[in-house]
């Protein structure tokens, strides 16, 4: 540790000039040096270009990966002023690209509404690339002007003569690998992100190229649907209640409203919030808008209609949004964001605005269309005698205390002697003879074993009701003590590792699934804060005179191999269940926190719709798209057993 100097004086206060402050502290406006803060580079480059598009200047984004991995954005906006900066004296493309909360969204007029509120975007690319290049095509010229390290190189000069018709901006950028853990961009992250992008700028055109292969790769996004479109491609893989895709559409005191909704056969509610094509995991006053007026307009028809009886209670917000793929878009002026992440919108006038549209026009729509709103009326009332019946269930999924004072643990559970749940984990074990296994092998202090039967109940395919009634998820929800759904509270947890614990074959990997599949859909905030892990048994035990290695992967075994020879005298054993190992290599494998080898689950929530996606596709009724998706990925597979 580095000695601390005792005197605390002026000296001691530093003063980073211009961009410094970036290069310094660089998560501190990215978020982090990994590959999500290396992608968000590309988002703020793409934004300033979908900001032009909202303000009606731009209709056509090129992003290209180039074939040394530096990253081209192009748009046929207005192009950046060029002319000099009245206070900084500078051609005023070079103050946007070195001066941090330097652009026209602080009411200069130049955007209405922006998603890049904070005006950090193009200064903080440039800080954090090798080098970075802008060429403006704008009266007839083209301007170029070079940065590297946040430094302007060259003066802003003409390069060129174009069309007076022609007009954009054209900007390419290497990240520093002196900076950035990861430097290589991925096409698909990209792809995602600029096809959400699309279908929130209704219109306008997105082009993807990756530069980097002999045969380069292409995608272009455009809907004329707008969130409509998106709505439909969220629910993929899901049976539609009804074949509209309802939309509502309106202004109130200057903000632009965008609802669109529809509901699918399943049971999860998924909705997805955005302010300024900014997207907002974590909703705020538009998403509390939003759910008020569903909530309130559909207990009015269903009581102005007799479908609900005098003696019933009003349908609950989760009844209405059982199986409801919803997206809310606003365009605000002056958005108020909590933290520069933007996860949550702050405007009162938001939660008014969404309240009044959605409530006018979707009375419109129940009253014009009888049939969809009996239909999601009827879905709705299902739902909550379904909620009603989980409820006398509930007690078994209250926390911690309530659980050991009421002796109700499960009874198949072997749980550790330390109750502080930092030092605890618990291990989800498939099988009897695996967890008999397990239970001998295990550290008793910190280590818990919960052996299920089999696989559990697919819950992509199952009412609250049938969950809580269903004994491997009861023991689950109990052991792990934060309850779920409503009920959750992660405060109680009782172990920080939940560990998954499975035959390394695809009936294993099954079980796995269908594990996390619970966990994301009912206590998805035990992944987004690093509790859940995945274990990882060997696949191979080599044997050679009285010596014994274990390999986890095949690249493993060949290098085993061939460190001891490839002869007649290797024993080598492929590793099918945990049943096949006694408790005593089941320890130094797989269980022994000294040696193990654990995955951590992890989820981006910027990434919520991909995994949405994923999961009903892989856990959900329809076989076309799960068909698809194994096609594609087929080539990423390993050690599948055939």
């Amino acid at each position: 540790m580095a000695e601390v100097n005792q005197e605390y004086n002026a000296e001691q206060i530093q003063v980073l000039e211009g961009l410094e402050a970036v290069r310094k502290r660089p998560g501190m406006y990215i978020g982090s040096t990994s590959a999500r803060g290396l992608h968000h580079l590309v988002y703020e480059i793409v934004d300033n270009s979908v900001d032009e598009a909202l303000a009606g200047f731009c209709s056509h984004i090129e992003v290209s990966i180039n074939a040394d991995n530096s990253i081209t954005v192009v748009d046929d906006g207005r192009g950046m002023p060029v002319d000099e900066h009245p206070k900084m004296h500078v051609p005023a493309v070079e103050v946007i690209f070195t001066q941090l909360h330097a652009g026209g969204k602080f009411g200069g007029g130049a955007y209405k509404v922006s998603g890049g509120l904070h005006g950090v975007g193009a200064s903080v690319v440039n800080a954090l690339s090798e080098w970075l290049e802008v060429r403006i095509r704008k009266d007839g010229n083209i301007y170029m002007q070079r940065y590297e390290r946040g430094n302007t190189a060259c003066g802003l000069t003409v390069v060129g003569t174009c069309k007076k018709s022609e007009h954009g901006s054209t900007v390419t950028f290497l990240p520093d690998s002196t900076i950035f853990e990861e430097t290589v961009f991925d096409y698909d992250t990209l792809k995602t992100r600029l096809r959400e992008t699309a279908f929130l700028t209704k219109g306008l055109k997105i082009t993807l190229r990756d530069l980097r292969e002999e045969e380069p790769r292409e995608r272009e996004f455009c809907y004329e649907g707008g969130i409509k479109e998106f709505v439909t491609y969220l629910n993929t893989g899901k049976e539609p209640l009804y074949s509209d895709v309802i939309y509502c559409e309106g202004t109130r005191d200057g903000i632009v409203v965008e609802v669109a909704l529809q509901h699918n056969d399943s049971y999860t509610e998924n909705c997805y919030s955005f302010v300024n094509n900014v997207i907002t995991p974590e909703g705020g006053t538009h998403l509390t808008g939003f759910k008020n007026a569903l909530t309130k307009t559909f207990n009015d028809y269903a009581r102005a209609n007799k479908l609900l009886r005098d003696s019933e209670q009003n349908l609950s917000g989760e009844d209405i949004r059982e199986g409801m793929t919803a997206v809310i878009s606003i365009k605000i002026e002056e958005p108020q964001f909590e933290g520069q992440t933007k996860q949550k919108l702050g405007n009162s006038e938001a939660k008014t605005a969404v309240d009044a549209v959605l409530s006018e026009q979707l009375t419109y729509y129940l009253e014009q269309h009888p049939q969809v709103a009996q239909e999601i009326c009827k879905k709705s009332i299902l739902a909550q005698r379904a909620r009603a019946a989980a409820r006398k269930a509930r007690d078994l999924a209250r926390g911690r205390k309530t659980a050991l004072e009421s002796n109700g643990l499960p009874g198949k559970l072997a749980d550790c002697s330390d109750k502080n749940p930092e030092n605890c984990e618990i291990f989800i074990v498939e099988g009897d003879s695996a967890g008999g296994s397990a239970k001998k092998a295990r550290s008793r202090a910190t280590q818990a074993i919960l052996p299920l039967r089999g696989k559990i109940l697919n819950v992509e395919k199952a009412r609250l009701d049938r969950i809580y009634g269903n004994a491997e998820i009861k023991a689950m929800i109990t052991a792990f003590g934060t309850g779920i759904h409503d009920d959750f509270d992660i405060s109680k947890l009782r172990y920080h590792k939940i560990i998954i614990m499975t035959d390394a074959d695809v009936d294993g990997a099954h079980i796995g699934t269908l594990m996390l599949t619970f966990i994301y859909r009912f206590m998805p905030e035990l992944i987004k804060q690093g509790y859940v892990y995945m274990a990882m048994p060997p696949l191979y035990k080599v044997e050679k005179n009285k010596k014994v290695w274990y390999a986890y992967s095949d690249e493993e075994l060949n290098s085993i191999l061939m460190e001891i020879g490839r002869d007649q005298g290797n024993k080598i054993q492929r590793y099918k269940g945990l049943g096949e190992m006694d408790a005593e290599q089941l320890w130094e494998t797989t269980m022994d926190p000294a040696r193990r080898i654990l995955k951590r689950v992890t989820m981006d929530e910027e990434d919520a719709q991909n995994i949405d996606l994923t999961f009903t596709t892989l856990m959900g009724d329809k076989v076309e798209p799960r068909r698809d998706f194994i096609e594609a990925n087929a080539k990423y597979v390993k050690n599948l057993d055939i």
